[in-house]
């Protein structure tokens, strides 16, 4: 079977979680504290298995990939239906570029890392952290907000998912940084349509098994 290191709310682990589900795939869920004791993170022993140090980790027996996008690109070799990914060129080049525009440019400057170095060595206080991230997240949401936009006035249709009537990566990373702009209290008015489609996805069965409050490791009311 295979084995998931995650933290219940990590995006990056988050938009795994979503993928294994619409793949049907069954795994292990392994908790990594990414704060407590320093974060379990950087254990001398979760570094043996992964030395970026980071979550997610996906092992299938001998085989360990780190990294959500290269985890997302083995699941879709492992399992290819249904698919996640376009075949048609054009069309698999919007997702990804919407995909790395999450991955790349939003998600990394909300890490732990860049965080606590902002604490460390700039003096900046949790209002100001939040600052931060708001800063970050609505920017990067409202670009692609507008990108969606230009493309239904250029005659593309509002379909159910991102990228047609199926869910692909983009759904998957999605949902996620949506969850974490609501999470940072950012003006979700700025990005309507991704607001709401994200809302819409989250009702679907992979989508809600994958919510980090659903997540063995999410903390108890």
């Amino acid at each position: 079977m295979l084995k998931l290191y995650s933290f219940w709310r990590s995006s990056a682990s988050y938009r795994v979680r979503i993928a294994l589900n619409l793949k049907g795939l069954r795994y292990e869920y392994v908790p990594v504290h990414l704060a407590r004791d320093g974060g379990e993170q950087n254990a001398p022993a979760y570094r043996a298995l992964n030395p970026q140090g980071r979550v997610p980790l996906l092992v299938d027996g001998d085989f360990r990939v780190a990294q959500s996008m290269a985890i997302l690109d083995y699941l879709e070799a492992l399992q290819p239906g249904p698919a996640l990914l376009p075949a048609e060129p054009r069309l698999r080049a919007s997702v990804l570029s919407f995909c790395h525009a999450i991955v790349s440019d939003i998600q990394p400057l909300q890490n732990t890392g860049p965080l606590k170095y902002l604490g460390d060595h700039f003096g900046a206080d949790e209002a100001r952290k939040a600052a931060w991230n708001r800063h970050w997240i609505q920017r990067g949401l409202e670009a692609l907000e507008q990108e969606r936009t230009l493309a239904m006035r250029a005659g593309r249709p509002d379909t159910p998912c991102a990228f047609g009537d199926a869910p692909t990566w983009a759904d998957c990373v999605l949902v996620p940084q949506v969850y974490n702009a609501e999470r940072w209290q950012c003006d979700v008015a700025k990005f309507p349509r991704l607001h709401g489609l994200a809302q819409r996805l989250r009702e679907l069965p992979a989508f809600a098994a994958a919510h980090p409050d659903r997540q063995p490791d999410a903390p108890k009311a």
